[in-house]
């Protein structure tokens, strides 16, 4: 008999490629979306699976306990990953309380519907490199040792989220992992972050369709990895004998100018002729640098990065400049 796989928040970047994963190895994926009035928007990222049937899907919302319960009740998945979030930083100093709801409410939430009606569920909870704030170590690195100590309402959220998977595996004897991922980029990443933002506003710039790109730190260093690497990761979790925590990163650090630098030569372009800085775009509190040791992760997992820095990159302009030009092109094609 499949094993079968519950997604929490199934539309994401990640969960699009943990489902096509999924499927390619043989599970009965489910996954949650929330209702909204454009349900074309709802399975964006999972056109393809969808509609081959080969994902089902419920409805689910973090703020509301019940429907996570029904599901997880409905369903008694072998292995759940709980991917969904509010997601983003800046919006977590807009939203403070309704990111704290989602993020660590909506933890609670699940870790209860699985301790009250899938005890033998594996859970797979989406930490973050966020938690760190600007703590490291003195080699500079982040590992799942670090101090931490986050300086967004987000990482605050994560970090509860995080200390609660903690104490449910303990207390409960919960088979719980938590991914203190990295950075990890796509394509299939949201427009409102900062590598998807450049990589299209360059083959829009390129295309003579805008004339400029406006940041805000420029300086800010981030460890960037691909989300196909990463959801390979979270799955390998799960198959683990015994549940723990691990870091997945590439090791490397890149400022946000290297990367749009980076962009903008790919693309045959001085950035220096288009780029502007606007401090609305910074956060109340900078995150400075994250860089992230892995080697947990590619000692007892074997896992490690396969797709460099450069070539995720080329790939997200590259996508941009095809997309601009054939507006039919779907993320599930990539």
């Amino acid at each position: 008999m499949a094993k079968k796989a519950l997604i929490i928040g199934a539309n994401g970047q990640d969960a699009s490629y943990l489902a096509e994963l999924l499927v390619e190895k043989g599970y009965e994926v489910h996954g949650t979306v929330r209702r909204n009035s454009v349900p074309e928007s709802q399975t964006t990222r999972i056109n393809d699976i969808w509609e081959q049937r080969k994902i089902q899907l419920h409805y689910a919302d973090l703020t509301d306990p019940i429907s996570i319960e029904t599901n997880v009740q409905k369903i008694q998945p072998d292995e759940l990953y709980h991917l969904a979030a509010q997601s983003h930083v800046q919006v977590s100093f807009d939203l403070p309380k309704y990111t704290l709801d989602v993020n660590g409410g909506g933890t609670l939430a699940v870790l209860e519907a699985v301790r009250r009606f899938s005890p033998k569920t594996k859970v797979y909870h989406a930490a973050t490199s966020e938690m760190f704030g600007n703590s490291f170590d003195e080699d500079k690195y982040q590992r799942e040792t670090t101090h931490m100590s986050p300086v967004s309402p987000y990482g605050c959220a994560k970090l509860y989220a995080h200390n609660l998977c903690h104490n449910y595996r303990n207390s409960y004897g919960m088979f719980i992992c938590s991914g203190i991922l990295f950075n990890h980029e796509s394509p299939r990443r949201g427009i409102n972050f900062v590598t998807n933002k450049v990589a299209l506003q360059a083959a829009k710039i390129k295309l003579g369709m805008a004339n400029d790109l406006v940041l805000g730190n420029l300086k800010a260093k981030r460890d960037w990895g691909h989300a196909k690497d990463y959801v390979r990761g979270m799955w390998n979790m799960l198959q683990m004998p015994k549940a723990d925590d691990y870091v997945l990163a590439t090791g490397y650090a890149y400022s946000v100018e290297d990367m749009v630098e980076f962009v903008f030569e790919h693309l045959g372009m001085d950035y220096r002729k288009y780029v502007k800085t606007d401090k609305k775009y910074e956060r109340p509190e900078e995150l400075h640098y994250l860089r992230g040791d892995a080697s947990k992760a590619k000692r007892e997992m074997a896992w490690e990065p396969t797709i460099s820095f450069e070539e995720m990159m080329e790939e997200m302009a590259d996508y941009w400049m095809h997309k601009l030009q054939n507006p039919k092109l779907e993320f599930n094609t990539i």
